[in-house]
């Protein structure tokens, strides 16, 4: 599913354009804009660009509507799309950026990647230090412990936050909770008793695995490695430190997908794309899949589809390699950034700091989405509130990413993780080949580490 060749393309295309665009040399248009060295009633016009998740577009309006009331100098102009990048690509190239960007890293496009690997992105240390406009309370002691301190959200491994974390959710393997209690089948806590499980399911007719995309391996996988070696091993291998793939705790958790696809359901692969995906969360709600790695969103998101009678959502962590083993919830959160081209960086950090206030808070989370702030917990249903409690149940939490590089042709991490995985469940694909392949590319990435 990826390009890597056009990626590395795309990456100096865009090395180019940013130079080009921050040539201008100074901040003015983006001090007048703010009420510096100008006129402080001059409006200002933020060009907002927001990915269309499964929360809609309309949280977005209400949003803008909320801040140009507490701020009638700025305008909110706003670019939203389920396909974002191919909109904001052809604008970018011709030196047009959006001021805030929300637009996750693990996507196919790898965008927010590719800037990121450019230096393309602004620091956004000082917006941790504002106030939240409109409330006494500063952004940093508002946003929950952690979510600052990874390379998800510190590219560079600096102590320097690059990127601001905001919807998130818990992740896991998502399963029909009333189907186990008329089994009387129990969330296996160990991967010895999910294969127990799963010969017994297959008697049944039932698969005991599916999952949407191979991308959706990226909290799976992330996870498992938390519980095959703890949050160092973790970070070792997010840092492509030497020989890390060849270790027991890595091998030991190729092994386990590549046993997986014993137990995937047939039709899982073929559907593993962006146009069926949903077909193989379809498995699951109609009893033919018993577990797939989701997050929360999978609610939403298949709210409107058929399902088995008595169907209710349950979440798991994964299972621990050993009874009475550390099992973990991989926290997935978008993140909201600034370009280093934009126009209005002043205007771009308020508007982020304001995106923790709760007033804003409020309106996302009646779309659904949920902001990792303090007490939001409290204010979710039932449902949600199951979920995002998974670690006042025993679950640790994990969270990261891979460190950001210098580019390097024709070495990509995601591709190689990743975009094997079909080939690693389908059975063409060997997991000693994959571990092989995943340590090459760490070869090739180490020495290009920022």
């Amino acid at each position: 599913m990826k390009m890597k060749h056009l990626l590395f393309a795309l990456s100096a295309l865009f090395l180019v354009i940013a130079l080009s665009a921050c040539s201008g040399g100074d901040d003015s248009s983006d001090n007048k804009a703010n009420g510096e060295n100008g006129d402080k009633d001059e409006e200002t016009t933020l060009h907002v660009a927001a990915l269309e998740s499964a929360y809609g577009a309309d949280m977005w309006k209400k949003v803008a509507e909320a801040y140009e009331a507490t701020n009638e100098n700025v305008k909110i102009e706003f670019t939203i799309e389920k396909n974002l990048e191919e909109v904001v690509r052809p604008e970018m190239q011709a030196g047009s950026y959006p001021d805030v960007f929300l637009l996750a890293t693990d996507r196919e496009e790898a965008l927010t990647e590719t800037l990121i690997k450019e230096k393309a992105v602004e620091n956004l240390s000082d917006v941790l230090e504002m106030k939240v406009p409109g409330e006494e309370a500063v952004v940093k002691d508002k946003i929950l412990d952690g979510f600052t301190d990874t390379l998800a959200t510190n590219p560079y491994g600096d102590g320097e936050t690059y990127l601001a974390p905001m919807f998130y959710s818990p992740t896991g393997l998502f399963y029909n909770e009333s189907l186990f209690e008329e089994k009387g089948w129990e969330v296996p806590q160990t991967w010895d008793e999910m294969w127990e499980l799963g010969d017994k399911a297959k008697e049944e007719g039932i698969s005991l695995f599916t999952y949407p995309i191979a991308g959706y391996f990226d909290t799976l996988l992330g996870s498992m490695l938390y519980a095959s070696g703890g949050p160092d091993f973790y970070n070792s291998a997010m840092t492509y430190e030497d020989n890390i793939w060849e270790t027991k705790e890595a091998e030991r958790v190729l092994k386990t997908v590549e046993k997986l696809g014993e137990y995937t359901h047939p039709n899982t692969v073929a559907n593993a794309n962006p146009n069926d995906f949903t077909k193989n969360q379809q498995l699951v709600l109609e009893n033919k899949a018993l577990f797939m790695p989701n997050g929360s969103w999978v609610v939403d998101e298949m709210k409107e589809a058929p399902r088995a009678d008595g169907f209710e959502w349950g979440m798991a962590p994964v299972p621990a390699f050993e009874e009475g083993g550390d099992r973990y919830a991989f926290t997935f959160f978008e993140q909201i950034w600034i370009p280093s081209a934009a126009e209005n960086k002043d205007a771009a950090k308020d508007f982020i700091a304001y995106m923790y206030s709760d007033e804003a808070a409020d309106i996302f989370l009646e779309a659904g989405a949920v902001q990792p702030i303090e007490g939001i917990v409290e204010k979710l249903n039932d449902q949600k509130k199951i979920f995002y409690s998974v670690y006042e149940n025993g679950a640790l939490p994990a969270m990261g990413t891979f460190a950001s590089t210098e580019p390097v042709p024709g070495a990509s991490i995601s591709d190689e993780v990743y975009g094997t995985i079909d080939s690693v469940i389908s059975g063409k694909t060997t997991y000693e080949q994959w571990k092989k392949d995943i340590e090459e590319v760490s070869d090739k990435l180490r020495p290009a580490m920022k």
